[in-house]
């Protein structure tokens, strides 16, 4: 499991728990979503997406995270995963206006983003419904979209449909914003760099300061394989992918 489902699934669990054991009611109403009580209580656009309104709510969230978000957390980077979580999350909150008097929990919206998100880098990924209807996740996207789409505009029952749809929608947003800045964007601009110029210590200074802390693991590994080279044999020993994968973490 990775770092950022782990924790989330943790601080779900934990809140849920509270909620039902610890904290008094006073102060759990003031974290549900209210889209009518937004501006005097913003804070409710992150609260809600950790308050759930009972153990099977909680419990179909909490496995959406954990089979689409492990994946997807190592394709994108534990930074990235986390935004996209929380701001689906805040997409389903702000769609949620067109319901403006419900009260609305439950991380319905941001694993709505997480599953997107999956779908993208994975559409035709199948997808068991109840363990047995095999479902392409481009196809459950799109189907659960709609029915979101159409469940709200019929007002579904107790089911924030909209928040549903807003966390598609945030999520698509953060991915699209994400990609615009990509590392196949910068691995493309740093190869037309690394073919018009020639490599000097200026580089090897630079890469340096990368903060390798806050790297993906696999690309922690082969960023500090790449420095050895570097340092051993000298910048100009690098490949053109090599020198192209270093200048992927220089801020633009």
């Amino acid at each position: 499991m990775t770092p950022w489902v782990r924790r989330l699934l943790l601080a779900n669990i934990a809140v849920f728990l509270a909620t039902v054991s610890v904290l008094p009611y006073q102060i759990v109403s003031r974290l549900v979503l209210i889209p009518v009580l937004l501006p005097v209580q913003p804070w409710t656009v992150v609260t809600y997406q950790f308050l759930h309104a009972g153990f099977w709510h909680l419990l179909f969230n909490m496995l959406g995270l954990y089979f689409f978000g492990p994946r997807l957390e190592a394709r994108i980077g534990s930074r990235h995963f986390l935004l996209l979580y929380l701001l689906s999350g805040v997409g389903g909150a702000v769609l949620s206006v067109v319901t403006p008097t419900a009260q609305i929990v439950g991380a319905s919206g941001a694993v709505f983003g997480v599953l997107l998100g999956f779908a993208r880098y994975w559409p035709r990924e199948r997808i068991y419904i109840y363990a047995l209807i095999p479902v392409e996740a481009r196809v459950l996207v799109i189907f659960l979209a709609a029915l979101s789409l159409w469940s709200g505009i019929g007002g579904g029952g107790n089911i924030a449909h909209f928040a549903h749809l807003g966390g598609f929608i945030g999520g698509w947003l953060y991915l699209k914003v994400m990609e615009h800045n990509s590392p196949a964007r910068k691995f493309k601009a740093s190869m037309e760099t690394a073919t018009t110029g020639r490599p000097s210590r200026h580089d090897l200074k630079r890469w340096k300061g990368v903060d390798r802390e806050g790297l993906h693991p696999i690309n922690r590994d082969e960023y500090d394989r790449v420095l050895q080279k570097a340092r051993i044999h000298g910048v100009s020993s690098l490949t053109l992918p090599e020198r192209a994968f270093m200048e992927r973490f220089i801020p633009t």
